[in-house]
């Protein structure tokens, strides 16, 4: 009988600190956001970079500390660092298009929008050179004070 009463008792304190164990959601409420991206949305961010200048970019990403990973080098750490390097790669193209593929998928999840498509690139170097193909975007969107940032964004193609 006491095995039986300290096996209960210790279920019932197990059980007790699960509860206490979970995390809490967050009190701080987010301004509402507009509309999620959608496929338009998605298009804008690649219309600004068809300018090939970042700062035309700009008012759709996160400034601070996130993760951006591009198709050369390995990966930028915030927007900062991102802007500064892409500025770099651009610099040898006088011409950009992109167009985001009918292959988009948009995943609203709170405040956040997760969404994924190819995106189609015709692009020309200085030197004349018409470079196309198609790579696979990623882009992770968070509700910010109203608004929808990318938070994170990975840009790959696929290896020839």
């Amino acid at each position: 009988m006491l095995k039986r009463l300290i096996t209960v008792s210790l279920c019932l304190l197990a059980v007790t600190l699960s509860g206490f164990a979970q995390t809490k959601k967050s009190t701080m409420k987010k301004a509402a956001a507009g509309p999620v991206p959608d496929k338009a949305a998605l298009q804008k961010v690649w219309d600004g970079w068809s300018t090939l200048d970042p700062a035309n970019v700009a008012k759709y990403y996160a400034t601070g500390p996130h993760t951006f990973f591009d198709i050369a080098p390995l990966k930028y750490n915030s927007w900062d660092e991102y802007e500064k390097g892409v500025k770099g790669v651009l610099a040898g193209y006088k011409s950009a298009k992109f167009t985001v593929n009918d292959d988009a998928v948009i995943h609203p999840q709170g405040d956040l929008v997760w969404a994924t498509a190819t995106i189609h690139e015709e692009m020309t170097t200085k030197a004349g050179k018409v470079e196309m193909g198609n790579f696979r975007w990623t882009v992770i969107w968070e509700n910010e004070d109203g608004k929808w940032l990318v938070v994170h964004e990975h840009v790959s193609a696929p290896l020839q």
